[in-house]
């Protein structure tokens, strides 16, 4: 039994939900309905991550200080970071919980969505939710994925320009913006169906953080914080 095959418990309850739904609105539109329901209901825990990662954007001078004042002692450095964060009781990975707990949904949706089920038979603007797009073989099936992999570029443009405004301690920093981009890559490898859940998370996600970062001090980037360049 593959690990994937544990899912399929919350894959069959799943289907049953977007099934239900799509008895009442198009299938498409039950899948971006349901990964909207999930995601609201994982709102208190986004809520809870951005006060902390709020926090660590306001000890963001400190934080520059200090790597002024240890540059050649990367040891001490680190210590003084940690102390600095234990006594803050802020964390430089803030933000991250709410998106290692859209794991276990998202495997769900992707084995819901490349498993053969009676779903992904229905269609979006005539391209079966099934389809992949190296299995397009008209013009208007081409121009469906490429409407969806726009958006999920203008998605990822928006996080990759936060995301390089904000300053961050985490491992390769200097990397993270362009991960904005990695939904992109991912949705050329899945089913349109996957595609249109991709584009739902991501836009939910990027909306969210607009709220809820909303007034918040974004520390532009500069030479004091290498991290964030």
């Amino acid at each position: 039994m593959s690990v994937l095959a544990l899912l399929d418990p919350a894959v069959r309850g799943a289907h049953d939900v977007v099934a239900a739904l799509a008895d009442v609105v198009p299938t498409a539109l039950a899948i971006v309905l349901f990964t909207a329901a999930v995601r609201l209901a994982l709102h208190p825990l986004a809520r809870a991550a951005a006060r902390g990662e709020k926090a660590r954007l306001r000890l963001a001078p400190r934080v520059a200080e200090l790597r002024e004042r240890h540059r050649k002692h990367p040891e001490k450095l680190q210590a003084a970071l940690a102390e600095l964060y234990r006594t803050e009781q802020a964390s430089p990975f803030a933000g991250c919980l709410p998106m290692l707990l859209q794991l276990p949904f998202f495997s769900v949706m992707y084995r819901l969505f490349t498993t053969p089920n009676d779903l992904l038979g229905h269609t979006l603007g005539g391209v079966p939710l099934g389809l992949h797009v190296t299995g397009v073989h008209s013009l208007p099936q081409l121009l469906v994925f490429a409407a969806l992999y726009a958006a999920l570029a203008a998605v990822g443009w928006a996080g990759f320009r936060r995301a390089r405004r904000t300053p961050t301690d985490a491992p390769g920093a200097a990397l993270l913006p362009y991960l904005s981009f990695g939904t992109v890559l991912f949705a050329a490898l899945v089913p349109l169906a996957a595609g249109l859940y991709l584009l739902t998370t991501t836009a939910w996600t990027a909306a969210e953080r607009a709220l809820l970062h909303r007034g918040a001090p974004v520390p532009a980037a500069g030479p004091a914080v290498p991290a964030a360049r």
